[in-house]
C-alpha cells in the first residue's frame, strides 16, 4: 500500500472514529439498540452476488480496485446485505463491500459509486465475531417491531476495528443500521 493512501486511510479512519466514540446513546457503551437519525452519504463498493465465504476475496478486490484508481476511503469498511442466509440459497445472497467516498470522487467500474440515502436508522453495535452479527441483526428486529418500527432498506454493517487480524473475535466491534420507519 503506498504511504500516502495508508495515512489518508488512517486519518479517516482515526476521524470517522471519533466522530462515532462521542456519538449520543452510549452506543459503544452498552450495546443499546436506538433509532437515530442519520445524514445521507456517497460510498464506492463492489457489488456481489454468492456465499458469505467469498467476502475476503471481494474486500481483497475492492482494496486492489480503490488503489489502482485512486479513490479514497472516507470511514470504514462497510458491507450492504440486501437478502439473508435462510431466506434464500447462498449462491443468491446479495451484498456489497465498500467505504464512504467523498460525493465528488470520480469511480469507475468494477467499482460503482452510490448514495446511502435512508435518514432514520435502528442502530445498535455489535460486539463479538462477525459470523454471530445475524444474532444481533435479529435482536434488533425483534426490538423495531415491539417499538412500532419496520425495516425500510437494507442492513449496514461498519466495521470498526482497523486491524482485526490482531484482535481476538470476542473484540471486534461492528455498528448496525437498519432503516427503520414508524409502522402505520
Amino acid at each position: 500500500m503506498k504511504k500516502g493512501y495508508f495515512v489518508l486511510f488512517l486519518l479517516s479512519f482515526v476521524f470517522c472514529s471519533f466522530i462515532f466514540w462521542a456519538a449520543p446513546n452510549g452506543l459503544l457503551g452498552g450495546e443499546a439498540i436506538s433509532v437515530q437519525k442519520i445524514e445521507p452519504f456517497a460510498y464506492f463498493c463492489l457489488r456481489h452476488k454468492g456465499p458469505f465465504s467469498q467476502l475476503p476475496e471481494i474486500i481483497g478486490r475492492l482494496m486492489e480496485e480503490s488503489r489502482a484508481q485512486n479513490v479514497f476511503p472516507a470511514g470504514p469498511l462497510m458491507g450492504i446485505y440486501f437478502n439473508v442466509p435462510g431466506e434464500v440459497e447462498p449462491e443468491e445472497l446479495e451484498w456489497e463491500i465498500g467505504f464512504p467516498v467523498t460525493p465528488h470522487a470520480l469511480v469507475q467500474l468494477p467499482l460503482e459509486k452510490k448514495e446511502w440515502n435512508f435518514d432514520q436508522v435502528a442502530s445498535c453495535l455489535h460486539r463479538g465475531p462477525y459470523h454471530k452479527t445475524g444474532e444481533t441483526i435479529a435482536t434488533m428486529l425483534e426490538w423495531m417491531e415491539a417499538n412500532g418500527y419496520e425495516p425500510s432498506g437494507p442492513v449496514l454493517e461498519r466495521y470498526l476495528d482497523m486491524n482485526p487480524q490482531e484482535l481476538k473475535p470476542e473484540d471486534l466491534k461492528t455498528e448496525i443500521w437498519i432503516p427503520c420507519r414508524k409502522k402505520g
